[in-house]
């Protein structure tokens, strides 16, 4: 997928499978959500996320908040 695919723009929340330091899109879209705040990740935007989880988050504090949760 790429910047100029035409259905990029139509669906606005993209569904996507998070692998081990890549991700794959399973639904085009603008964005996703993060899994702590709720705000939205532009996907150009998205830098981490929880494979295990299939989460994603908005900046690394969210992600280290994440991990602290469920590795405590």
């Amino acid at each position: 997928m790429n910047a100029y695919d035409r259905d990029l723009g139509k669906s606005g929340l993209a569904v996507l499978h998070y692998g081990d330091g890549d991700f794959a899109v399973l639904q085009p879209g603008q964005y996703v959500v993060c899994a702590v705040t709720g705000a939205k990740i532009p996907l150009e935007a998205l830098r981490y996320w929880n494979p295990e989880l299939q989460e994603a988050y908005a900046t690394p504090k969210e992600a280290l908040k994440r991990w602290q949760e469920t590795k405590a």
